[in-house]
This record gives C-alpha cells, sequence and structure tokens, in this order.
C-alpha cells in the first residue's frame, strides 16, 4: 500500500502547533486530509508551500526510505514502539522559525544534542529495515555537492544528513526567490510568536506512509516512555 516509510517528529494531534503546521502546508498527515490555507495578501502559501505538503509538518528522524527485501510493516512497527519504549521525552530551550539556505523552518535554540542522539538512535537500529540507495538515488543526492562526511553518511546510512550531520528542523516552505522570502518570513514570524514554543518538549515519534500519489500518512505515533 505504501511505498515508503518514515519516522518523524510531528507535533500532537490537535495541538496549535499541530494545526498551524497542517493548515500552512494544506496537508495533514495524521488525517490523510487536504487543508485550505489561510490567505495572506502578496503572498502565494499553495506556492512556496508546494514542495513540503506532500510530507506533512514534521521534523525528520529517519528520512523516507524503501523496505528491505524481507522486511514487513509490522516488524518496523514493533521495533520503532521498542525504541520509542526505551527513550525519554525530549524537552528543546525553544523552537524558533530561521531560514536555511533558500528555505524556512522552525529549528531549535540552544543545545539539541540529547535529540540528535535520539535521531542517531533510531536511524542506526532501524537501518536493516532500509532497502540501499540504488544509483539514481546516489547520483540525485550526490548533486548536491556533498561533503565528504555527507557522502559517507550518504553510502552507508542512505542519506547524507544523519549522525554527525544531524540538523533537526521542520521545514515551512521549499526553496524562495529573494524578493519573496522577507514577505514570508514575515508572514509566519507574526503567527510563530503567538505559539508556545518555548520551552519546547517532545513526547511521541511518528511512522509514516508514502501512498501512491506521494502523500505522506501517519500509520502510528508513539510516545517516548524511556
Amino acid at each position: 500500500m505504501f511505498t515508503r516509510y518514515a519516522i518523524y517528529y510531528t507535533p500532537d494531534i490537535g495541538t496549535p502547533l499541530a494545526e498551524f503546521g497542517a493548515n500552512w502546508l494544506g496537508w495533514d498527515s495524521a488525517s490523510g486530509q487536504s487543508r485550505r490555507h489561510g490567505q495572506i495578501e502578496s503572498l502565494d502559501i499553495d506556492a512556496i508551500t508546494k514542495t513540503p505538503r506532500k510530507y506533512g509538518f514534521h521534523g525528520t528522524i529517519k528520512p523516507p526510505f524503501r523496505l528491505a527485501d524481507g522486511a514487513d510493516p509490522d516488524t518496523l512497527t514493533k521495533a520503532l514502539a521498542t525504541i520509542c519504549n526505551e527513550t525519554p521525552p525530549v524537552t528543546l530551550d525553544g523552537l524558533v522559525l530561521a531560514r536555511l539556505g533558500r528555505f524556512l523552518a522552525l529549528v531549535p535554540v540552544g543545545d539539541a544534542a540529547e535529540l540528535a542522539t535520539v535521531a542517531s538512535t533510531v536511524v542506526q537500529r532501524l537501518d536493516s529495515f532500509r532497502a540501499p540507495a540504488d544509483e539514481a538515488e546516489l547520483a540525485k543526492r550526490r548533486a548536491s555537492r556533498l561533503s565528504p562526511a555527507q557522502d559517507a553518511n550518504l553510502v552507508t546510512w542512505g542519506y547524507p544528513y544523519v549522525l554527525d550531520q544531524f540538523r533537526f528542523h521542520m521545514t515551512l516552505t521549499g526553496p524562495l526567490q529573494k524578493d519573496v522570502r522577507a514577505g514570508a518570513y514575515s508572514a509566519l514570524q507574526s503567527v510563530v510568536s503567538e505559539l508556545e514554543l518555548s520551552p519546547y518538549r517532545m513526547t511521541g515519534l511518528t511512522l509514516l506512509g508514502e501512498d501512491c500519489a506521494g502523500m505522506f500518512h501517519q500509520l502510528e505515533r508513539f510516545p517516548l516512555l524511556g
């Protein structure tokens, strides 16, 4: 039914941050339904959110992957549940709006080492479920001019930005032209400033699946209980 799977951090369903993210991107991965964007003068929200929309509002923990031969979704689900049972919640100093290259995202404030450790654990312990990246996937990633460390991660773990290269972020736009970026930042900042994001407590991880149309759906969310 699903072509790929991913482990993301997604906000608790129904919270202000979850509602903001689903409405802004136009896709609610928890319900598997589209959302109608709000309207902001001089800003085409549908256009600037097209790239991240399919994934839903999230922070990547283990990037999307095809299942390896012999692996099955039920066993993957149980393995993730085991990790979450052993892992305590993560408290960040906060989340803030930031520019990452040409796109905008929410990023952690202060020390995020605890979160990076959680992500590294998930990436490594669930790697046996991941089918190796094929030559087309490797070539696509290498077109981004990876550093030697990132290329090594790509070969070993199927994605450049894991382990020591991991930087948690919750993407809000695709790549923006300079003349659009300032307006988008201002519009987002006015909304984000109303959310209670300092400190920010992360209490669960979510398994998602990608459907045949490329949209990601939440399959199960596991509380962090360690």
